[in-house]
């Protein structure tokens, strides 16, 4: 039974490269490090998120599963190596849900449904880069929507699509979900650069644009490769310090 508490949050950008990954590992990780019971969905067929947190992606029972076999969430938890944070891990099987839910009743409500069950505090999804039936699928199980934005020039290029399908799915499938930020990633403040994108983008969202930015570091980057969140592999580095305000942003919006 989901809890009454609970909150679930889509990671979304259909724009590959713009750190959407990074940000749900790191942000569920801090979550998870402040005591919470935390849930990350990985959603997407590429698995990053499943091999970013150390877990391997062939176990019998994965997101497809879940999703496509109506095999029940608890058999596919894995745990990571951050206390409280557990992961549905996903395979490149996954790319195959899209065609298999698609001539199915209710195909948008699959992993709502999935999702009845979950115990845990936070849920977060890792959306793959698309606004295909996987994406739909998140966005109709959410309360609330995080939107990484990379700090480069086409940064609002494609973001008028996706909230045209937030809001789509808001009128038809999910009323209840809004947007709880949007966050700069790859910020690099020695650049005027950077700093357009966040006055266009603080500009068209107003207080929805997180205050905390995730600069650019090679620190983040190396992370993913080492199966770690960027607390276990530099917890000093300037990325580390980023996602732990930006964790507690989220948590303070989240409140």
């Amino acid at each position: 039974m989901r809890k009454t508490t609970q909150k679930i949050i889509a990671v979304v950008n259909q724009k590959g490269g713009v750190g959407k990954t990074t940000t749900t590992i790191n942000v569920a990780a801090q979550l998870a490090a402040g005591g919470a019971s935390v849930l990350l969905v990985d959603l997407d067929p590429q698995g990053n998120a499943t091999s970013g947190l150390g877990v391997l992606k062939d176990h019998a029972i994965t997101a497809y599963d879940v999703l496509c076999d109506a095999q029940p969430l608890a058999a596919g938890l894995q745990p990571t190596s951050v206390s409280g944070l557990f992961v549905l891990p996903s395979n490149p099987n996954l790319a195959g849900a899209e065609i298999d839910l698609v001539s199915r009743d209710r195909r948008e409500y699959a992993l709502r449904q999935a999702l009845q069950t979950a115990s845990h505090d936070y849920v977060l999804i890792d959306c793959p880069p698309s606004l295909g039936l996987l994406t739909i699928n998140a966005l109709s199980a959410a309360d609330l929507v995080l939107i990484p934005v990379q700090a480069e020039y086409y940064a609002l290029e494609g973001l008028s699509q996706l909230l045209n399908t937030i809001q789509a799915v808001k009128h038809s499938t999910n009323p209840q979900l809004e947007l709880l930020g949007i966050v700069l990633t790859m910020y690099d403040k020695r650049t005027s650069l950077s700093e357009n994108v966040r006055d266009e983008v603080q500009k068209y969202f107003g207080d929805k644009l997180c205050k905390t930015v995730i600069p650019r570091n090679i620190r983040l980057a190396e992370a993913p490769s080492y199966g770690r969140t960027i607390f276990e592999h530099d917890k000093w580095s300037k990325g580390a310090r980023a996602y732990k305000a930006l964790g507690k942003e989220l948590k303070d919006r989240l409140s």
